[in-house]
């Protein structure tokens, strides 16, 4: 092993500590016939040969740019501002050293600070977090948190969140004694029509075990939940209200703090980030002040040193090494930072202004697309509540069946609902964003006509 700089020498004097003849001693547990299998794998290459080889296979990778795309569903497609890939690759931010220590972590420190306050603005909510993992874990953990704050065992969550996240949630209480009841909230109307009727009202299902009711708003299938109302029945049982956000749609929507909301998670990639194979993600996750000791994960707060002057340091650290091992209320170690701040540079740059404006170009968008597409023959738009970025198509033929003639004319289709819903089998959930333009929505409904 050429790359090994110990001498001949001192390799014998450590075989000989443990006790062994040779380096192939060491592997003497593993059967002979499968200790040094024969690879197949090509003869060594000089640098440029090796580069060749790497553009010629990456030459056979597509990407979105190539595509007009209208498949969201917890992934999206929103302008990224050159700026944020130029600020996130300074030097000073490429670490992956979670900072404990204040003293040489100050812009680091500062970045996250900055990043806990723009969630609780678009949120309106009292504290945020440093981050989770992404917006799946995100809500998992506030349904743990829900549990451990009211003391309760059962969890109702409406069946329009997302179905990855309920997965998670799932996983997350497995082994422990609490339970996950899917409420199922809408349901397609008895007439048979493109309308859907409301099936549940959450609040009904309300009693005095449930620790938390959880919502999507916007929901999985683009529509507004109703809201009015809900985090009043929820307290009134002694329950919470956790809410999943898209952050882009705050923009326009009311924060889930403006309608009574306890905890607020989120995924936060698409604000700033393209969506490159699915992660790194950054969760979103705030709560109200009285909650805070309960929040998992790490609080960047502001304090001032010795010398008066203005610093920051991890106020709360909730890990099982800082506290103890009963009293931990996550074990999240890995940092989102990165991500993190390609979010607070986005938020920056906008401003409440270019964020109103993305997510109103992309509900007109939308709703274009979709006028257009309820003319088409054989489709039409099913509408169970206002929506923004998302609606729903029934369509007349099985959805993969004319994704694939979209994508033989270079379209990339919305997602088949019936993966998820059997009651909705036929039927496309269609994203648009405000970098779909109308050449790109008239394609759409082009292919969706050939695909009849």
């Amino acid at each position: 092993m050429d790359y090994i700089s110990t001498t001949e020498a001192q390799r014998e004097e450590m075989l000989a500590t443990i006790g062994v003849a040779s380096v192939a001693d060491l592997f003497s547990d593993i059967p002979a016939a499968h200790r040094f299998p024969d690879l197949d794998v090509p003869p060594g290459q000089s640098e440029w040969e090796a580069w060749t080889e790497l553009r010629r296979l990456a030459a056979r990778n597509q990407d979105l740019d190539e595509y007009p795309c209208f498949l969201g569903a917890g992934a999206y497609r929103h302008f990224v501002p050159g700026t944020i890939g130029h600020l996130v690759s300074r030097g000073e931010f490429l670490t992956s050293y979670t900072p404990y220590q204040p003293e040489v972590a100050q812009g680091t420190l500062q970045a996250i600070y900055e990043f806990q306050s723009l969630v609780c603005e678009l949120t309106g909510m009292d504290v945020a977090n440093s981050a989770m993992y992404d917006g799946a874990t995100a809500l998992a953990e506030a349904a743990l948190m829900a549990c451990r704050v009211t003391r309760r065992d059962r969890v109702l969550v409406a069946d329009t969140v997302h179905p990855f996240s309920r997965n998670v949630l799932a996983t997350y209480f497995h082994g422990q004694d609490l339970t996950i009841e899917a409420v199922p909230a809408w349901a397609p109307a008895a007439t048979g029509n493109s309308a859907l009727q409301r099936r549940t009202d959450l609040a009904d299902a309300l009693d005095d075990r449930t620790a938390c009711i959880i919502i999507q708003q916007p929901n999985f299938l683009g529509w507004l939940e109703e809201v009015e109302g809900l985090a009043e029945a929820a307290h009134a049982a002694g329950a919470l209200l956790v809410v999943a956000v898209d952050p882009i749609s705050l923009g326009l929507l009311r924060p889930p703090g403006a309608y009574g909301a306890d905890i607020v998670v989120g995924e936060g990639k698409w604000a700033g980030w393209p969506p490159d194979f699915g992660g790194p993600s950054v969760g979103l996750f705030a709560a109200r002040q009285r909650y805070v000791r309960q929040l998992p994960g790490r609080i960047v707060g502001a304090t001032v040193d010795e010398a008066g002057r203005r610093a920051f340091v991890l106020t709360l650290q909730t890990r099982e090494q800082h506290i103890r091992r009963e009293r931990a209320t996550s074990n999240i170690c890995t940092s989102e930072a990165l991500v993190a701040l390609g979010m607070t540079i986005y938020l920056c740059q906008m401003g409440k202004h270019g964020l109103r404006e993305a997510a109103t170009l992309s509900l007109r968008k939308a709703h274009y697309a979709a006028a257009r597409c309820d003319r088409l023959p054989g489709y039409a738009v099913v509408s169970g509540a206002p929506y923004c970025k998302e609606f729903v198509l029934r369509c007349p033929r099985p959805v993969p069946e004319i994704n694939r003639v979209l994508l033989d004319r270079g379209i990339m289709g919305g997602l088949d609902l019936g993966r998820f819903y059997p009651d909705l089998d036929h039927h496309m959930l269609v994203c648009v964003t405000e970098i779909n333009t109308r050449d790109e929505i008239e394609a759409l409904v082009a292919g969706l006509e050939a695909a009849r």
